[in-house]
């Protein structure tokens, strides 16, 4: 009796032992990193931001920039952004003159999403042999996700969230990282040539309304 108590006593604390190595390990991965070290940004202006919208409405029924805001928003009833397309409504903003095939490349921005924005897209990196785009940042239920899944971070409504994404091309690697915080690390989807968008594009289980405002867009390259 004596020694399968202290069995059972043995098994609890390897336990207890196993879970606060899951958590210390955990607390490692969610430290602050200076993702931009290393990096040197390229010059960017208006000219750099070229809007795709509904082909049908003008720009500024479904865009605003006012005092360094990017405000973009687009209904599920919308149209594509050219005729003929078969994708769904988007409002977005591709970064024009630095698509990239090769080296480490970074977007930075400071997104807010208003609650009952979901199921939409509100940051991507185009091209992909595999699949057209080679990351999604995807807002669901008030939550930020990788595609549909896994959930990278959760409360996200009503809040200014900082966002950086870094894709190595040569190493097929893309890493997520929402207020310094490492959320996401795989692989990429090949392709040839790449670039950074952001905006609203709706996706599976959209909402009536999809609505994100972004600041501080940067882009970089590693050095």
């Amino acid at each position: 009796m004596l020694a399968l108590k202290m069995a059972f006593i043995g098994l609890v604390s390897l336990l207890c032992v196993n879970l606060i190595s899951q958590l210390i390990s955990f607390e490692a991965s969610a430290q602050i990193v200076d993702t931009l070290q290393g990096f040197t940004p390229v010059p960017l202006s208006q000219s750099n931001f070229e809007l795709h919208k509904p082909y049908d409405v003008a720009a500024n029924d479904r865009y605003s920039f006012s005092n360094g805001e990017h405000r973009l928003w687009v209904y599920s009833t919308d149209k594509p952004h050219y005729q003929g397309s078969t994708t769904k409504p988007r409002t977005e903003i591709k970064i024009r003159g630095y698509d990239y095939s090769s080296g480490v490349w970074q977007f930075e921005g400071y997104v807010y999403v208003p609650s009952g924005t979901t199921g939409v897209c509100i940051m991507q990196t185009f091209g992909g042999s595999s699949r057209a785009t080679t990351m999604m940042l995807r807002v669901y239920g008030g939550s930020f996700t990788y595609y549909r899944s896994p959930v990278l971070l959760s409360n996200v409504y009503n809040k200014w969230i900082r966002v950086n994404v870094i894709h190595d091309v040569g190493a097929s690697n893309v890493k997520i990282y929402l207020n310094q915080q490492l959320r996401y690390e795989g692989a990429g989807a090949g392709g040839s040539s790449h670039y950074f968008k952001f905006g609203v594009y709706a996706q599976n289980d959209e909402s009536n309304y999809m609505e994100s405002r972004w600041v501080g867009i940067k882009v970089l390259r590693k050095n």
